[in-house]
């Protein structure tokens, strides 16, 4: 490569929450503005979040998205880009991206760079993982924390030097004019109560028979509300069965909001952030922004949560699957005021050091101007 700065194209689909999508999206902003990269994101605009930031940092939007991983034109369509733009880098995003991407480049010189958010679901006895992060077309995988790099590196034919942790980071200012909702009068909470508040989507990896587990097993006397925010919690039979069998039976102890658009500004007002996932988390987003926002927060000692915090100082991390650690952790933060404000502020000093955008873009750069390197294989 000459000494000019890269030239990237990226497949991705920003037609998600704008807190999802943004982390991504500040990486380009950070490389067009501090690292002179030409970039150009392929991705839809209707339905899309954060593309007019992204756009007046100078980078190229194309208004397009592959409809499947394996549509003869959505491969020609990535193809006569890469034919076009004169790019170095493709990063692909997600698995429609992928494969179709992957098969776009045969034969195109540049380097293919995939990205992987989780951890899990993948063999490499399973043939369908060599369209995707396993194909030997990859040259780069980006990985959102070191579980995922780990959980990578343990399949059999990966190169571990193909894989390299690049953080989703985030900007402290996106946090700084959060205005925290009126949770006690819009929920109708009684006077005096702690709001703790479970953001998920009900999926099995994030714990809520545990949970429900605990709160059965937690004091009467305790002065507290839960707020579940998110797809499906309503209807988890074990989370209802755990309130109904717990002390915080009655309506006043507990809300079901369902999925909201205004996360941030529930999560500032309330008291305790929980989230008690036992597998699968790559880099939780919610954890981030609950601590980005100073929330004292409890989390599960999985690999993806590792490294966002330090046990007593900065969050309550105990192992996942424990019902007895869930339950003390809860107990213990509602009983000691000064324990919730120590570990909130300095929460959120942690992740503003180690989680910010500048730090992460700045890590997305060395993972580039290395793979551009190395010679092809």
């Amino acid at each position: 490569m000459s000494d000019r700065p890269p030239s990237l194209l990226v497949v991705s689909d920003y037609r998600d929450s704008l807190n999802a999508v943004r982390p991504e999206g500040r990486w380009w902003i950070e490389l067009r503005e501090h690292f002179g990269y030409r970039i150009t994101l392929m991705t839809r605009r209707q339905g899309a979040h954060y593309l007019e930031e992204v756009e007046r940092a100078g980078v190229t939007i194309i208004d397009w998205h592959p409809e499947s991983k394996f549509g003869g034109s959505d491969r020609d369509r990535i193809r006569e880009e890469l034919e076009r733009g004169d790019y170095d880098l493709l990063h692909l995003f997600n698995n429609k991206a992928i494969v179709a991407g992957l098969r776009a480049a045969r034969n195109w010189p540049g380097k293919v760079v995939t990205y992987r958010g989780f951890t899990g679901n993948m063999h490499w006895w399973d043939p369908t993982a060599y369209f995707k992060h396993l194909h030997p077309r990859v040259d780069l995988i980006t990985c959102v924390s070191q579980a995922v790099k780990d959980d990578l590196d343990r399949q059999l034919f990966l190169d571990s030097a193909k894989t390299v942790v690049v953080g989703k980071g985030h900007d402290p200012a996106w946090y700084a004019d959060v205005a925290p909702r009126d949770l006690h009068a819009e929920f109708d909470i009684p006077a005096g109560h702690l709001v703790l508040i479970v953001v998920a989507n009900a999926r099995r990896m994030k714990g809520m028979e545990y949970l429900a587990t605990a709160i059965r097993w937690l004091p009467a006397e305790l002065p507290l509300h839960f707020l579940f925010v998110g797809r499906g919690l309503g209807d988890d039979n074990d989370l209802r069965a755990g309130l109904a069998d717990s002390p915080y039976h009655d309506d006043e102890d507990y809300t079901f909001t369902g999925w909201r658009g205004d996360v941030l500004e529930l999560l500032a007002a309330a008291d305790i952030s929980l989230l008690p996932s036992v597998k699968g988390e790559g880099l939780s987003k919610v954890l981030l922004e609950s601590m980005f926002l100073g929330r004292p927060t409890i989390m599960t000692d999985i690999g993806g949560n590792r490294g966002l915090g330090v046990d007593g100082e900065t969050a309550l991390i105990i192992p996942p699957r424990d019902e007895q650690a869930l339950k003390d952790a809860i107990v213990r933060l509602v009983e000691d005021d000064e324990l919730r404000d120590r570990i909130g502020r300095a929460g959120a000093g942690y992740v503003r050091e180690h989680y910010r955008s500048d730090h992460t873009a700045r890590q997305l750069d060395a993972a580039y101007r290395r793979v551009l390197a190395r010679p092809r294989g």
